[in-house]
């Protein structure tokens, strides 16, 4: 019997339809007993080895975004400019093109504030 080379094997292999390269495998995988699943990505292994307690890092600068205005459009323009200290026309056009931050890189409690006080006058705010 003559001595195949790898690449008379690969030719050979080439050559198969889907559905014998697939029987192929199946029988290679009972004949060595091993599986031809890919392997986990490096990553995913890492995170399953630690458990998965990857800490991620505390936010602390957010922004409050000004999702809708509600039916109070004048009172929620008057707040953001107390807010932000924008001059009328501004506090306006923001209040207007909503959804739109009306202040950004605050602090927690800052940014909970500003929600709050904007909620009072029907506004709808989101903190990112």
């Amino acid at each position: 019997m003559a001595e195949l080379s790898k690449e008379d094997v690969i030719n050979y292999i080439s050559n198969m339809t889907v559905m014998e390269l697939s029987e192929l495998v199946k029988e290679l995988e009972s004949k060595f007993g091993v599986s031809a699943a890919a392997p986990m990505p490096m990553m995913m292994a890492g995170a399953a080895i630690s458990g998965g307690e990857k800490k991620e890092e505390e936010k602390t600068e957010f922004t409050v975004n000004l999702t809708a205005i509600g039916d109070k459009k004048i009172q929620v323009i008057k707040e953001v400019r107390a807010l932000t200290g924008l001059g009328l026309k501004e506090a306006k056009d923001l209040v207007e093109g909503c959804p739109k931050p009306v202040k950004e890189n605050v602090p927690k409690e800052e940014a909970q504030k500003i929600k709050e006080t904007l909620e009072k006058v029907g506004a709808t705010v989101e903190i990112k």
